[in-house]
């Protein structure tokens, strides 16, 4: 018999690919919770078969963006009769491109406990081989389908001194890929990660322009892009001095010219000269 299951919303992370990459406490949430509900249930049904769960007789619902509305009455019922639920999005971790996010958002406005068994997530998969900065990141999710739409939500997001990450369907990767290079720059590094983790996986690096342009049939399979941040611009001299004033107040010079440095694409070795100099003033 699997232990019992802690009370509660349990947000199960599956595989994006192959069936061996579900963590053992997915597994024991599976095998455990009084009521599951999935994404797709035969996805689902599949992978608890692939690793020898039974269902047992329990309820197992769909819940997806076109029934959550009335599924979740049904859920919250469980969750108030004292039962555990486990949701599971159709494969990575539920709420990132994900319809669950509405339901964990009732479940803790109605007072009960969310917890999370975390595991694969395409985003984290591509951020890992994309050979990209990963210190600092925006997932912007799915663009825009339009090409109007699509261009004004690039320019939004533009300037954000940050690796993006986007998932895309592969029928428009080009014409993305395409207005990306002209509008977050053609210099710019990125990566398109292809079907990660499954037979045919692919890692497609070069700038944005190369990648545009060698980028015709669409390809099959999931995708996600990874772009690098843009070239930070090197501030002016009053800049540098007003950010290495504020940062020695709180850091030692060292540490306060490695943090200006950072921040304005400057030299360290000429910020910390600067630095040397205010600190004599």
């Amino acid at each position: 018999m699997p232990d019992p299951i802690e009370p509660a919303l349990h947000l199960v992370s599956t595989p994006i690919g192959a069936a061996r990459d579900v963590t053992l406490k997915a597994l024991d949430v599976l095998a455990g919770a009084d009521v599951l509900a999935a994404e797709d249930t035969r996805t689902l049904r599949r992978l608890m078969e692939i690793h020898g769960i039974a269902l047992n007789g329990r309820p197992l619902l769909p819940y997806h963006d076109h029934n959550g509305p009335a599924q979740r009455p049904k859920l919250l019922a469980a969750l108030a009769e004292g039962k555990s639920v486990a949701y599971a999005s159709d494969a990575g971790t539920p709420l990132v491109a994900d319809p669950g996010l509405q339901l964990a958002r009732a479940v803790i406005e109605a007072g009960y406990e969310v917890r999370t068994a975390p595991g694969a997530s395409a985003l984290l998969a591509a951020l890992a081989v994309a050979g990209l900065p990963t210190d600092r990141f925006l997932f912007a999710g799915f663009p825009p389908p339009k090409a109007g739409a699509r261009r004004r939500f690039l320019e939004e997001i533009a300037a954000v001194p940050a690796t993006l990450v986007f998932y895309e369907s592969p029928r428009r990767l080009a014409a993305a890929l395409a207005d990306m290079a002209e509008i977050l720059g053609g210099t710019r590094d990125a990566a398109i990660c292809r079907e990660l983790t499954k037979r045919f996986e692919e890692v497609r690096r070069g700038t944005l322009t190369d990648l545009a342009r060698t980028t015709e049939d669409p390809p099959r399979g999931e995708i996600v892009l990874v772009i690098g941040p843009p070239e930070a611009k090197a501030a002016d001299d009053k800049t540098v001095e007003d950010l290495l004033r504020s940062a020695l107040e709180t850091m030692r010079t060292r540490d306060a010219a490695d943090a200006v440095a950072r921040q304005t694409g400057r030299p360290r070795k000429e910020i910390y000269k600067m630095a040397l100099g205010l600190r004599d003033d």
